[in-house]
């Protein structure tokens, strides 16, 4: 293998917008470590799409997992050039913050939040070594304060406060190079977002721009398709 070749790590990617990121940025000629809760997941569809995607199982609500991962990655690697916090569940477009399962909410927040943040700590050390740092934490304008209302309150919440870890990653990782920011990819037709939204493709675009920034580009923004949205 080209270690030579950008590394990527893509969690939540055995389908919708992650499979595709992996399957953009394996076609720009990144090394795309294909992250997956069930381990068949991750090797059928890295075995689908091919080429230098690899198959690796990651539960993000688990450290144990993602430190094991981090150090594979160091041996393997000896760095990391992406990360794409992409793994989220529970979009709850019925559910009002009035009476909503806390449970419900505590789960969606182990996943979408503390899930982001578990992986992201354990790979910084990684991406401090890389030339050209990113992460990309794939947030929803369900999290914009700006322009929030009723339902999906778990997911909405836990996307807001996605989009505040981003700026916090952001400034402490500004003086390493590693850029941070957080992408909507838009309502597009995955299993999570249902029938009716455009094309995944169009989604997963803009999760690639912000993963391939050059040097100085934004940081602890939040974007869709390449352009700004309101916190």
């Amino acid at each position: 293998m080209d270690t030579d070749a950008p590394v990527s790590l893509v969690t939540g990617a055995n389908r919708g917008i992650g499979r595709e990121t992996a399957r953009q940025l394996a076609a720009l000629g990144h090394t795309v470590l294909l992250c997956a809760r069930r381990p068949e997941d991750a090797e059928r569809v890295a075995a689908e799409l091919g080429g230098t995607v690899r198959p690796h199982r990651l539960d993000v609500t688990s450290q144990a997992e993602a430190d094991a991962l981090a150090r594979h990655v160091e041996a393997r690697y000896g760095r990391l050039d992406v990360l794409v916090n992409n793994a989220a569940t529970n979009y709850d477009p019925g559910e009002r913050a009035v009476d909503v399962d806390l449970d419900d909410v505590r789960r969606t927040l182990e996943t979408n939040l503390i899930g982001a943040w578990r992986v992201a700590g354990a790979f910084v050390p990684l991406l401090r070594r890389s030339a050209h740092g990113r992460i990309v934490n794939v947030s929803s304008e369900s999290g914009s304060l700006t322009r929030m209302g009723a339902g999906e309150p778990a997911y909405g919440v836990s996307k807001a406060a996605l989009n505040a870890l981003t700026r916090k990653l952001a400034a402490e990782l500004r003086a390493d190079g590693v850029l941070v920011n957080a992408v909507c990819p838009g309502w597009v037709a995955t299993d999570m977002g249902g029938p009716g939204g455009g094309p995944v493709e169009e989604g997963a675009a803009g999760v690639l721009w912000a993963a391939t920034l050059p040097d100085g580009g934004p940081t602890g923004g939040f974007f869709r398709h390449g352009r700004p949205l309101a916190w």
